[in-house]
């Protein structure tokens, strides 16, 4: 498989079933509307991806990780859907289009982001195929939830949200923590996910979670960086934000040619890992885009 064919597997069976949900709708036809309306935005899909490939690596096959890799997307989803409210960053656009609240309003996009949360965890549960291991199933769950919580994305965008209140300028140990937990977080569940659907061993699986908090903290810097050298229509969000709301940004706090050194640094330890411990053309390719685009 190569990413498109991933991508699109992803897409396809995200479609499905939102499709299966909305037969059975009655008063909750707005409340899948508005989840399905940000879950199929479209986007990188790279969670997903993630979590089909790495069970790829470790067992030869990624089928039973599909709907691991559909939960992961949805978990994106509300995080980005709750990250645009009023209350939280405040914007306008996601993906090119008018973010959740400004199509369905505020309470609508709370709760759809809401039950995102536990649609993911349920569909882990009743469509991962019958021949997985509970246990194995148990472990995916527990990455889900904690990448879904306070030991998660819940955390990372708390610390965010005292970065801001606080008068003192933030320090670098600070934004760290955010970005590993409100960005790392996500990806090393659904690696880890895909992983243990894999069949990896311990060490494997201790592998798997450094390279995910290397791409993860790589990933955050190149969207800092891209905030700054994009357009609004390539990032198909608000482009220059950060530096208008004086948010702390790994380029407001190193400098653009800063954050672009941190960046190499740590694709430089990705494909480290990669050459070492598990070899991937599609997350050699992913790497190799990403450090073009930001030259």
């Amino acid at each position: 498989m190569i990413f498109d064919e991933y991508k699109k597997l992803v897409n396809h069976t995200l479609e499905e079933y939102f499709e299966d949900f909305k037969k059975n709708a009655q008063y909750e036809k707005t409340l899948f509307e508005s989840m399905s309306y940000t879950t199929l935005l479209g986007g990188k899909r790279l969670r997903g991806v993630f979590c089909l490939e790495m069970c790829r690596i470790f067992s030869g096959f990624y089928e039973c990780a599909l709907p691991s890799a559909c939960a992961y997307e949805m978990l994106h989803a509300q995080s980005l859907i709750h990250d645009d409210l009023p209350c939280m960053d405040n914007d306008d656009l996601r993906r090119g289009k008018p973010s959740n609240h400004k199509v369905f309003g505020e309470a609508m996009a709370v709760l759809s982001g809401d039950a995102l949360i536990s649609l993911g965890a349920q569909i882990i549960i009743e469509k991962t195929p019958r021949e997985i291991k509970r246990e194995t199933v148990l472990n995916v769950v527990n990455c889900y939830l904690k990448a879904a919580g306070a030991f998660g994305i819940v955390a990372g965008q708390c610390a965010d949200i005292e970065a801001e209140k606080s008068e003192k300028a933030i320090s670098a140990q600070h934004l760290k923590y955010i970005h590993t937990y409100k960005t790392s977080a996500l990806f090393e569940a659904a690696m880890l996910s895909g992983a243990y659907l894999g069949g990896a061993n311990a060490d494997k699986l201790n592998a798997v979670r450094d390279f995910a908090l290397n791409f993860g903290l790589l990933f955050q810097i190149y969207d800092d960086i891209l905030d700054v050298i994009s357009t609004t229509k390539e990032l198909g969000k608000t482009a220059g934000k950060d530096a208008k709301e004086n948010k702390a940004t790994y380029v407001t706090l190193f400098s653009l040619e800063g954050a672009k050194e941190k960046f190499n640094e740590l694709n430089l330890k990705c494909h480290d890992i990669l050459n070492k411990e598990f070899s991937s053309e599609i997350f050699t390719e992913i790497l190799d885009k990403m450090c073009e685009r930001v030259k």
